[in-house]
């Protein structure tokens, strides 16, 4: 199994709201056979607080064009870390030394890579 249309469209239109809003380390994971909760997951990284939460809003801006919203929205309030859970996707922004900390590439590493369609520059995975 892999993951959903849905989900993988929802990747890559959050790719570009996150690219566009100057993200860093943009990647997303298809989970669909590690994980039963969701198919994708998505990360990327902002340099501080007021970049994430804008790359955060631009993300959900963007999906809720296309009709998604929300189930869930933590870590807000810091800034630090903030997951926005769309159901088949889970979006993680992490100010980039909570990514290098956290590290959860490593934890995925044996989930492939999604192609999100980015140029080159845009995208990478540790």
């Amino acid at each position: 199994m892999t993951a959903s249309t849905e989900a993988v469209q929802a990747a890559r239109a959050a790719a570009q709201a996150a690219a566009d809003k100057l993200a860093t380390d943009i990647i997303a994971l298809d989970v669909s056979e590690q994980v039963v909760i969701t198919d994708v997951f998505f990360l990327c990284s902002g340099a501080n607080d007021r970049q994430v939460r804008a790359i955060v809003d631009a993300i959900e801006d963007r999906l809720r064009e296309d009709g998604s919203k929300p189930i869930r929205r933590e870590g807000e309030r810091e800034g630090r870390w903030v997951l926005l859970d769309f159901g088949d996707m889970v979006v993680h922004v992490q100010l980039a030394e909570e990514r290098v900390h956290y590290a959860l590439e490593r934890l995925w590493k044996d989930c492939p890579l999604i192609d999100l369609e980015l140029p080159d520059h845009e995208a990478a995975r540790d």
